[in-house]
C-alpha cells in the first residue's frame, strides 16, 4: 500500500512528487509514467522558455504560480547546476491597433511585480533586435531559456534520493475504490494507495473521469508546429521576439526563440491535433478526433474562432503562408531560410460552454487530486504548482 500515487512523469508530476517527499519524507510515494522515459510529451516538446509572468491577469493562479515558480526554478537550477540563460525578450507591436494591448501587457507586468520592464520606441526595438519590424515594444529582462527535460530529470533524481519510487511503462487503465482503498490498475499490474494525484497532461481528463463522475470538461489537443532558421541566417534574431498576442485567443502567436542547446525556432501555429499525442499531421486517431469534434464546447470554440482556425490550418500546410506570418515580425526571413522543426501538443481544457480554460485548474475528489489544466507557463511554474498540489495532498495525512 502506497500513501500517494502520482500519475504522469512530466515536469508537473515530477515537481509535485519532489515537493511531497521534501515536505514529508515518511510518506511512500510512487510515480507512474506510461512511457519508457520521463518528460516525453508536453515537457519534452516545448520551446524551453522561462516565462516571466508578464502576460497573466494579476491575481490569477497563472500569475501567482508563474512568478513564484520562476524564482524557485532559478534557485533550484543554481543549486543543482542545471544550465539556463536569462537573455530577455522583446514583445513587438507591428501595427497601431496593437498598442492598447501592448500597454495592457506592460501594466500587467508591473502589477505582477516585474522589475525593469522597458517600453521601447521603434528605434529602441531595433537596438535590441536590428532586423525586427516594429513600431513599439516592451523589453522583458526576466525571460530566459532552458532545457525542461534536463530540469525534469533532475527533479526525478532528487525525488528518488529522498526515497521516492518511479515506475516506467505503466499505462493507467482503471482506478477503483473499495473500503477506503484506491487501486490503480495499469497495463502491467495493480497498486493500492490512499490518494491518487493526477498529472497526466494530455490524458488528465480521462484519468479524472476514473475518479469523478461529474467532470464537465475535455482536453482538446492543439498541435504547435515549428520551423528552424538555417544556421547562416540565425544572425537575424539575437534572443526572443514575440508579437502582441490576440487577447481573446489563448496562444501567443508565431514568435522566434533562441534555444539553450543552439538554434533558433520560429513558430508555432496552433491547429487541432487529430490525436492527443499527434506530433505530426499524419498521426490520426479516429476515436480521439471524434471525441474532440463531438464535444459541445469545442463546437462553440470552432464557431467563434473559425476564421483564425482556418488561417492556422492553412499555415500548417503552406510553408509560404507560414513564412508570410513570420515576415510580419522579421521581413528579411525567406521560405528558403526555414527547415522543418519539431512540434508540441498542448493539452487545452475546454468546458461544455466553449470556454478555453485559461488558468490552472485543480479539482479534488475524496481519493484524488486532479490537475486538469496546466497550460503554459506550467513548466516555468512547476515547483510552485508542485507546492500547491503537495499542500492539498498533505492535508489528507
Amino acid at each position: 500500500m502506497k500513501d500517494i500515487i502520482i500519475i504522469g512523469g512530466g515536469i508537473v508530476g515530477l515537481a509535485t512528487a519532489l515537493k511531497i517527499k521534501k515536505k514529508n519524507a515518511k510518506l511512500s510515494v510512487l510515480l507512474l509514467e506510461k512511457e519508457d522515459k520521463l518528460a516525453q510529451h508536453q515537457t519534452g516538446n516545448n520551446s524551453g522558455v522561462i516565462h516571466s509572468g508578464v502576460y497573466y491577469k494579476p491575481g490569477s493562479l497563472k500569475a501567482k504560480n508563474c512568478i513564484d515558480g520562476y524564482n524557485q526554478l532559478l534557485k533550484f537550477c543554481n543549486e543543482e547546476g542545471v544550465p539556463y540563460e536569462l537573455c530577455g525578450k522583446v514583445i513587438v507591436a507591428t501595427d497601431r491597433s496593437e498598442l492598447p494591448t501592448l500597454s495592457m501587457i506592460e501594466e500587467r507586468g508591473a502589477q505582477n511585480g516585474l522589475q525593469n520592464l522597458k517600453r521601447l520606441t521603434k528605434d529602441e526595438v531595433q537596438e535590441h533586435e536590428p532586423y525586427v519590424n516594429g513600431i513599439a515594444g516592451i523589453h522583458v529582462p526576466q525571460t530566459g531559456i532552458i532545457d525542461y527535460t534536463a530540469v525534469s530529470l533532475k527533479y526525478a533524481e532528487k525525488f528518488q534520493e529522498l526515497g521516492g519510487k518511479i515506475s516506467l511503462g505503466q499505462k493507467v487503465i482503471d482506478i477503483q475504490e473499495k473500503n477506503g482503498v484506491t487501486t490503480v490498475v495499469t497495463s502491467k499490474e495493480s497498486f493500492d494507495t490512499k490518494l491518487v494525484v493526477n498529472c497526466a497532461g494530455l490524458y488528465s481528463d480521462k484519468i479524472a473521469k476514473l475518479t469523478s463522475e461529474k467532470l464537465d470538461l475535455k482536453i482538446i489537443p492543439f498541435r504547435g508546429e515549428y520551423f528552424m532558421i538555417k544556421p547562416e541566417k540565425q544572425y537575424l534574431i539575437k534572443n526572443l521576439v514575440y508579437p502582441v498576442p490576440d487577447p481573446n485567443f489563448p496562444f501567443l502567436g508565431v514568435h522566434f526563440t533562441r534555444m539553450i542547446n543552439g538554434g533558433i525556432e520560429a513558430g508555432p501555429n496552433a491547429v487541432l491535433a487529430f490525436k492527443r499525442e499527434g506530433y505530426r499531421k499524419s498521426l490520426f486517431n479516429l476515436v480521439e478526433l471524434a471525441e474532440s469534434l463531438a464535444w459541445p464546447g469545442f463546437q462553440k470554440v470552432a464557431a467563434k474562432y473559425w476564421k483564425t482556425g482556418f488561417g492556422e490550418m492553412y499555415r500548417s500546410f503552406s510553408k509560404s503562408a507560414f513564412t508570410t506570418a513570420l515576415q510580419k515580425l522579421l521581413p528579411d526571413v525567406t521560405e528558403d531560410d526555414l527547415t522543418p522543426g519539431g512540434a508540441g501538443v498542448r493539452a487545452q481544457a475546454c468546458d461544455r460552454n466553449g470556454g478555453l480554460i485559461d488558468d490552472f485548474l485543480i479539482l479534488e475528489e475524496s481519493n484524488a487530486i486532479n490537475v486538469c489544466n496546466a497550460p503554459s507557463p506550467a513548466a516555468t511554474s512547476s515547483l510552485s504548482i508542485g507546492d500547491h498540489v503537495s499542500d492539498l495532498a498533505l492535508e489528507r495525512f
